[in-house]
């Protein structure tokens, strides 16, 4: 007879039986291990040649640390690390010690977890849900992503920002600057704040994020906060050219801070604020035209372009006319630098394309949940993708740039007179 009462086990809602996964965690330790030997083992090699008075060799291998569990993308991985001895006995400043790259001594988590944490507190998850919301990659027990380790960590994010706000920037110079205002909506704030962003562009070509602050909104006032703070800090050299849209309240205050510096208008911007007083049946037309413009090969055919524009256009749609020939000069002022840099120059998508997801996440997700974590998570965000931020093209043409050498069209003096030659 069947016996009826045999209980059967039905799988917890939290419970994820992936052979898959788990075979990439297993193969995931074994590499890690195998990539934490092989370090060990090169930074013995580097020292081989140094031995003790008794012909012993001086730095060895001396076992392993305890086995700690690192939080992955992957989920939890068990690893110990390979510890490295010094065995002349000496001061503490003349031994030589080790540190793993792979894994510092301290970590607990993948560096592509730690940029993962401030998306999802950006998304409003609060710290006690991190452990529910994590346990489908990380498994049932996250013990380095309890509330009180998240709870540290949004005050490290503070001390982080505060630290670097307050960063030196003597050394520093910024042959480009790109400024622009984003708007997040927090869900517990009555309006939306303003965060304001200034990148620059280093001799060397690479860009790194300068200034950022929350104003109420990109006022003349807000924007020379920012720069006189920087301008503080030591950065005593004023930009070359300064790229923008038409918010007259950074123009404004840029020529009080650094009058040194030229203006370039996005053209991203200005085509869409014409574009916006025409008809949508002619603007494919019209963006067509502006396109002449700003794609010009020399500043020559780009005026004749405009001019065009102007006759064809300026009788019926004055307003637009006025809207474009107003920022003539600023327009195009591009001409005046490589031709190398004219991608960059001419509009802000350096730093567009850096804030279009930090845009995107708080649309979607209906804001941050205070102006004090969208401060935090743009910060964060904005400092993981700094990592892959591209160099300017032409990056060997800076120099001649910041020595004030004449650009005409693109090229530069000496190299125009060679041509003519």
């Amino acid at each position: 007879m069947k016996n009826d009462t045999d209980i059967i086990a039905l799988r917890q809602p939290e419970s994820v039986d992936d052979p898959l996964t788990e075979i990439a965690r297993d193969g995931a330790r074994r590499m890690l291990a195998a990539a934490l030997r092989a370090e060990a083992d090169a930074f013995v090699a580097q020292h081989a040649e140094e031995v003790l008075p008794d012909g012993r060799q001086r730095v060895v291998r001396h076992g392993y640390g305890p086995e700690r569990s690192i939080q992955t993308g992957i989920g939890s991985l068990d690893v110990r690390r390979p510890k490295v001895r010094d065995r002349a006995a000496g001061q503490d400043e003349d031994k030589i010690r080790f540190s793993s790259a792979i894994l510092p001594k301290w970590a607990r988590r993948s560096r592509s977890l730690d940029a993962l944490l401030p998306v999802l507190y950006l998304r409003g998850i609060s710290t006690g849900d991190f452990q529910e919301a994590l346990s489908a990659i990380l498994g049932a027990d996250a013990p380095n992503l309890s509330p009180s380790v998240i709870s540290r960590l949004t005050g490290e994010w503070q001390q982080e920002y505060d630290r670097w706000q307050r960063r030196d920037l003597s050394a520093r110079r910024y042959v480009y600057i790109w400024a622009d205002g984003v708007y997040l909506q927090a869900r517990m704030e009555p309006q939306a704040e303003c965060i304001l962003v200034i990148l620059g562009a280093t001799p060397e070509g690479k860009k790194e994020l300068v200034g950022l602050q929350v104003g109420v909104r990109e006022s003349a006032q807000s924007w020379r906060e920012l720069l006189v703070d920087i301008k503080a800090r030591g950065l005593a050299v004023p930009p070359e050219v300064a790229v923008g849209d038409g918010a007259m309240g950074f123009w404004k205050a840029l020529d009080e801070v650094f009058p040194g510096t030229r203006h370039q208008r996005c053209w991203v911007h200005k085509i869409a604020n014409v574009l916006n007083k025409f008809p949508k049946s002619m603007q494919p037309t019209v963006k067509a035209d502006l396109r002449e413009i700003w794609q010009a090969d020399t500043r020559a055919a780009a005026e004749i372009a405009m001019e065009t524009f102007a006759e064809k256009y300026g009788a019926k749609y004055e307003k637009a006319v006025t809207c474009l020939t107003k920022d003539r000069d600023a327009l195009l002022a591009f001409y005046d630098f490589p031709a190398d840099h004219w991608d960059h120059l001419r509009t802000g998508n350096p730093i567009e394309s850096v804030f279009s997801t930090v845009r995107h996440r708080t649309v979607r997700t209906k804001g941050a949940l205070s102006q004090k974590t969208a401060k935090l998570m743009v910060f964060k965000l904005v400092q993981a993708a700094a990592k892959t931020w591209r160099r300017l093209k032409g990056a060997n043409q800076l120099p001649l740039v910041i020595k004030g050498v004449t650009f005409t069209d693109g090229v530069a003096a000496n190299d125009t007179a060679n041509r003519a030659a």
